[in-house]
């Protein structure tokens, strides 16, 4: 998968929405307390944080707020763009700074990660603004690896997230990808489109949720969906 033409893409979907008619005031249901412009400001933030982190191979960037003013805002975030994809354009096997030792600490990492963490914002966002659309299946499958292989043994390392007890079995049915996490045989499957599958992850779509299907004992399952699985 080109990492690297996704997160453009994202990107610009992303910086679209900065218009002049846009409430920068809205809240953005599935990022706790947060508004559209604090949304914004994360993500611009996070550009420059793996800039830095590639171009000087360390991770405690901390850049001053976004601009206010919404010209200057998209402005300011169209620059963090045009900057993480010309630092990201080099040879994936680069060494970079990153934040895990579960994952090479390569350039590579950094177009994955970034590429999907700016799906799912962009996902927020347009959710905050009633657009919110399904994600690309392929993406949205690789999106749930990522967190499997990833993201729910990094939360454990930190001691945010209890080792499951149980294993669970995650069915795409667009797809056709299976997943399973926990020791043993799985109790129970929780099945749906690879994107419904990946927001349930993500913790933006319950798990009762009407898109999903389940198999087995639904309360063990649902009790390692609860991990929580991501940050």
């Amino acid at each position: 998968m080109d990492f690297l033409a996704v997160l453009r893409e994202k990107l610009s979907e992303f910086g679209e929405l900065i218009t002049p008619e846009t409430n920068l005031a809205a809240p953005v249901p599935s990022c706790g307390d947060w508004t559209l412009y604090d949304l914004v400001d994360h993500v611009g933030q996070g550009n420059r944080w793996v800039v830095t982190a590639v171009a000087e191979g360390r991770g405690d960037y901390h850049g001053d707020p976004a601009p206010v003013d919404r010209a200057e805002l998209r402005a300011w975030f169209d620059d963090s763009a045009r900057a993480i994809v010309e630092s990201l354009s080099v040879d994936p096997a680069t060494p970079a700074w990153t934040f895990t030792s579960l994952m090479p600490r390569t350039v590579g990492f950094w177009r994955r990660r970034r590429a999907q963490e700016t799906l799912m914002h962009l996902w927020d966002a347009q959710d905050a603004l009633g657009t919110a659309d399904a994600f690309d299946p392929a993406l949205a499958a690789d999106g749930i690896t990522e967190v499997f292989e990833m993201f729910a043994l990094r939360m454990i390392q930190r001691g945010l997230a209890k080792e499951p007890e149980v294993a669970l079995s995650v069915h795409a049915t667009d797809t056709g990808d299976s997943w399973t996490y926990g020791p043993g045989t799985p109790v129970a499957e929780i099945s749906g489109t690879a994107s419904d599958l990946l927001l349930t992850l993500w913790q933006r779509k319950d798990p009762k949720d009407a898109a999903l299907s389940w198999q087995g004992n639904w309360a063990a399952g649902a009790q390692v969906l609860a991990g929580p699985l991501v940050p």
